[in-house]
């Protein structure tokens, strides 16, 4: 007789902080900065979170968003943790994790900046937390990270953390146009190859 498969349950709402910065969900309080930094860099931010960015169109609709990633993370479907700068409070931006289970548990991971936040290596020191989260509170054993090619800092920072390029797929539609901007480069790192710390 089969085995039934265990369910993870999702580990409370947890904060993760670094040298500079405060890593967390959202609360509602947060909405104004969510709106502001999505509003302000949509059409910047619209080619890589097309959803995201469609489903914020109003402060109301922040408000939705923020109140689905709590419960998403509950849920055990996508946990997503602000960034905050710590010693200024500023709002940076977010990164996410998105995890399925299967015969080892998996998370791809998703992050985005203010523009006036890159260049720093905020994004190199939330990736890292956001790693060390997932393996140690979400049982991650392989993460993902997908990067446009023409988009050379997300992919500095998904190398810098210890993920390696994965060979170029095949293309499921070769009549679509392909260039530079369309072309999606995989990443991937698991617990035996991270970097240690």
């Amino acid at each position: 007789m089969p085995v039934a498969a265990t369910l993870f349950v999702a580990p409370p709402l947890t904060t993760v902080t670094t040298a500079r910065l405060t890593l967390r969900p959202y609360a509602p309080t947060d909405e104004a900065d969510f709106f502001a930094l999505l509003d302000q860099e949509r059409n910047r931010l619209r080619p890589a979170f097309p959803a995201r960015v469609a489903a914020t169109t109003t402060p109301t609709d922040a408000a939705r968003v923020l109140a689905t990633f709590l419960s998403d993370w509950h849920s055990d479907r996508l946990y997503v943790l602000g960034i905050w700068h710590t010693a200024t409070a500023a709002y940076l931006g977010d990164i996410s994790l998105r995890p399925q289970t299967g015969r080892t548990r998996t998370a791809e991971i998703g992050y985005y900046l203010a523009q006036s936040a890159e260049g720093h290596g905020y994004a190199r020191e939330a990736l890292a937390a956001a790693v060390q989260f997932g393996f140690d509170d979400l049982q991650v054993g392989i993460f993902s990270i997908r990067c446009r090619a023409n988009n050379s800092r997300s992919c500095a920072v998904a190398q810098a953390a210890g993920f390696r390029q994965l060979p170029t797929r095949t293309r499921l539609w070769p009549l679509r146009k392909h260039d530079a901007e369309g072309e999606i480069l995989y990443y991937s790192l698991s617990q035996a190859t991270a970097p240690t710390r």
